[in-house]
């Protein structure tokens, strides 16, 4: 089949196999380009690692590194009439490009918030690696099924306290309009804390610990985002930040309990970047347009890939880890330096649709977002027919 985007609201129904595996082969190439680097990791686990910073850590724990990955995420499988989720062919092209240089990769796919996911990636470690010195933590979802009580959690992104009015893109027509934001009820602030807060992280490093998996000296990542003062009134001051702040929680409380093994765990704050949710969360993709800009002017965008790599190489192995206050790693010191956030906030109130091309990167998030999905690869013959039933996650 000849296959084309297909966007619904903020989801692209339709991923390009040829598209996806070229995406993935341009951040190893990336990688590989870079250079080594001496993060002092053998053995990794990305939970979370088809796609997005997850992925990226995968390639660069792998191509970076030289390290043996084992990765989780809960993908949908093709059929002979519809394409598989992007991070279905991502998983794919990574695991055929790790055998080709010689390193274990291997992916699980199924629901990372089961116990029963939790028990064959434990089986798995102890088959095939013995232990793992690395632990990435990067789930994107909106529920959570809880694996003690079988609830349903289903996250909401919604202000706390009053209605917010504000401004917000559209990002499908080009338009800047005001929107208005209810806000969110308790019960619907702790189902997203259940969902998109520490417990799960925790759940993971307790079985993993408990089976005697994590090699001595093991450090564990999860990722989070703060961004600027004109994203807070949705993100960091509304539910969303009361699931990072339980997600601080959790990094305290895996810390300690790595404390016996010489282990560390750390909240890893990065930048903006375009990904299924970001693109979802109201004023954000207004926000990320004109951030990209201002960056791509001043001289100091990173994309995914670009960002994961000096994360690993400026970060962890060099053991300075630039911690705020609250003991997270910050490396979106560039996104929130002066001379960046002075331009955006002084674009924010000037921006409109009449003059969004002249002040943001529409195209580049618009870009950004099919990238995702495999489409706008340079290099990809995209009227070439395609089997969507290329291989198999193992």
């Amino acid at each position: 089949m000849i296959v084309k985007p297909r966007i619904r609201g903020f989801i692209c129904t339709t991923a390009h196999p040829d598209g996806c595996a070229a995406h993935v082969r341009e951040q190893i190439d990336y990688v590989k380009g870079r250079g080594a680097i001496d993060a002092g990791v053998k053995n990794v686990l990305v939970i979370g690692a088809s796609g997005g910073y997850g992925l990226a850590s995968r390639i660069v724990s792998a191509f970076g590194c030289g390290a043996a990955t084992l990765g989780v995420s809960f993908e949908k499988a093709p059929t002979e009439s519809k394409t598989a989720t992007a991070g279905w062919y991502n998983n794919i092209a990574f695991e055929e490009a790790a055998a080709a240089d010689g390193l274990y990769a291997r992916t699980l796919d199924g629901d990372a918030f089961s116990d029963d996911m939790k028990q064959r990636v434990i089986d798995t470690i102890r088959a095939d690696l013995g232990q793992v010195d690395l632990v990435v933590y990067s789930l994107a979802s909106p529920v959570r099924p809880d694996p003690k009580t079988g609830e349903l959690h289903r996250s909401v992104i919604k202000p706390l306290g009053d209605p917010v009015h504000i401004k917000s893109l559209n990002v499908d027509k080009g338009e800047v309009h005001e929107v208005d934001l209810e806000p969110a009820t308790e019960a619907e602030t702790r189902a997203t804390v259940a969902v998109m807060g520490g417990q799960d992280w925790e759940l993971w490093m307790a079985a993993l610990k408990d089976a005697g998996v994590l090699a001595s000296g093991c450090r564990t990542m999860a990722f989070t985002y703060i961004g600027s003062e004109l994203t807070w009134p949705i993100y960091w001051k509304g539910t969303l930040g009361k699931a990072k702040e339980d997600l601080d929680r959790a990094a305290r409380a895996i810390r300690a309990s790595l404390d016996e093994l010489g282990g560390d765990a750390r909240v890893a704050t990065l930048k903006a970047i375009v990904s299924q949710a970001s693109a979802a969360i109201p004023v954000v993709p207004l926000y990320a347009s004109l951030l990209f800009r201002v960056m791509k002017e001043q001289g100091n965008h990173e994309d995914c890939i670009a960002h994961i790599y000096r994360l690993f190489a400026e970060r962890l192995a060099s053991g300075e880890l630039n911690l705020d206050d609250e003991g997270r790693i910050r490396l979106d010191e560039i996104e929130l330096s002066p001379p960046v956030q002075d331009e955006v906030r002084r674009r924010w109130p000037l921006v409109t649709t009449e003059n969004l091309d002249e002040l943001a990167d529409l195209p580049g998030f618009r870009a950004d977002f099919l990238r995702i999905f495999g489409f706008g690869i340079d290099g990809v013959d995209y009227q070439a027919d395609q089997d969507p039933t290329l291989g198999r996650a193992v």
